[in-house]
């Protein structure tokens, strides 16, 4: 194949560094095209050892991979087929309403499955979580989650009604002006849930306060917010720890 600097439309992405690469080999090797390694790569038998384990087609070029990245500390690629997922309707949900960077949403999907949450509602317009900076940012950990796409919030509620998984299922919305404070003595424990997180810039709108319950996290005035991702980490440390 033609390999080109990814671009939206693509069939297919990237990963970039050793890390994902060997995430992607180990989740998902029947969606690679092929895995690369540049010379100075470390690991190289490693690597390649296990792209035979998996049989995955191997080879060493520097040319490659100085075309897919423009990091210097980037010595391997995979090249992987983009795929759709289904939601487990029966697992608790972290929804994200608009997120628009990249590095974000890979750091929260890195967060979700390092807190067992894995499954991932995205609310269009959003960023592209194929793209090889969302994909590095997750470390990988987008191959060990599933993520579907929704057109609005109401759809997503639709496809939970579609699949089992609104009854019983309680939805927190996290907001500035949310109405019930999340504290470690008052977490709530349902065992169903979906944590409701929104735009980097703006958060989730006023309407969304009527979604289920809206939380707030306490902080000081010395900060108008706090960051989404350390927002988002935050909702699913206290959730996946509260004491039922």
């Amino acid at each position: 194949m033609d390999i080109k600097t990814y671009k939206k439309d693509f069939d297919h992405s990237y990963t970039l560094g050793a890390f994902p690469t060997f995430e992607l080999l180990e989740a998902m090797p029947e969606n690679i095209i092929s895995v690369f390694s540049g010379s100075g790569f470390t690991d190289i038998e490693k690597l390649e050892s296990k792209c035979g384990e998996k049989n995955v087609p191997f080879g060493i070029n520097d040319k490659v991979i100085n075309k897919l990245s423009d990091k210097g500390n980037v010595y391997t690629a995979g090249i992987f087929k983009k795929y759709t997922q289904e939601l487990d309707c029966a697992k608790p949900h972290v929804v994200l309403v608009n997120p628009s960077d990249m590095g974000n949403m890979g750091t929260i999907i890195r967060t979700a499955a390092g807190f067992g949450i894995t499954d991932i509602a995205v609310i269009e317009p959003a960023a592209d979580q194929f793209n090889p900076k969302t994909v590095r940012a997750s470390m990988g950990s987008l191959f060990r989650v599933r993520l579907k796409r929704f057109l609005s919030f109401e759809e997503y509620l639709g496809y939970l009604e579609q699949n089992g998984g609104k009854e019983n299922r309680e939805i927190f919305t996290f907001m500035l002006n949310g109405r019930k404070q999340l504290t470690v003595a008052e977490c709530p424990k349902p065992e169903l849930y979906s944590l409701v997180f929104g735009n980097e810039a703006s958060g989730l709108p006023d309407e969304f306060l009527d979604y289920g319950t809206s939380i707030i996290i306490p902080q000081s005035e010395l900060v108008d917010s706090l960051n989404l991702t350390i927002a988002a980490g935050i909702g699913m440390f206290m959730f996946t720890n509260a004491k039922r």
